[in-house]
């Protein structure tokens, strides 16, 4: 759509990289907010979506021409994810150290399996099962996995979004719960 044919649709054109202003801004409140007064439910993720959203049905503004803008947020996600990989190549001696309790972590927390099991549970068709598959691991990759996979992408970021989210918020009371202090250990069961 042009300038001339938005003027006359009394529509407002947004800056191009409006999107990305309104979630970054909306995740900054969140990370004060997180910080102000430290409890989990304040993810700063949490918050700036419900704040992102609150902010568009405010203005009228719809989700497609937010998303024009935002959308160049996900050009960084591969980038950042692969910059990950420096501080975990950092700590390769700790974990060839913890090599057994890296691999017992990762057979037991199961997440391949857990999808399986609610995929027959719930009778679940197999593109719901490919695009819930990926659900633990970062947002850049299981994009790829789940687009490879066949899967939803949407519902494949949804899922991420919700597990990293939902693990964050209840981790920490967890592991006090179940008197779990080790550092490496409670890495390892949130992973």
């Amino acid at each position: 759509m042009d300038h001339q044919e938005t003027e006359e649709r009394g529509e407002i054109e947004m800056p191009l990289y409006f999107g990305v202003f309104v979630s970054l801004f909306a995740y900054l409140i969140g990370m004060e907010l997180k910080k102000k007064f430290g409890w989990p439910v304040l993810n700063p993720l949490l918050v700036a979506i419900i704040l992102v959203i609150a902010f568009l049905k405010a203005t009228g503004i719809t989700y497609t021409d937010y998303n024009e803008g935002a959308s160049y947020i996900s050009y960084f996600l591969t980038p950042a994810t692969v910059c990950l990989a420096i501080p975990l190549y950092k700590q390769l001696e700790l974990l060839k150290k913890n090599l057994m309790a890296v691999a017992t972590a990762l057979t037991a927390g199961g997440s391949v399996v857990s999808v399986y099991v609610m995929s027959m549970v719930f009778k679940l068709q197999h593109v719901h099962y490919v695009s819930l598959l990926p659900k633990s691991i970062t947002t850049a990759i299981g994009m790829g996995v789940s687009e490879e996979a066949g899967g939803i992408v949407t519902m494949t970021i949804v899922s991420i979004i919700i597990t990293g989210i939902l693990g964050n918020i209840v981790a920490d009371g967890w592991f006090k719960l179940i008197g779990i202090k080790e550092p490496i250990a409670k890495g390892l069961a949130l992973g």
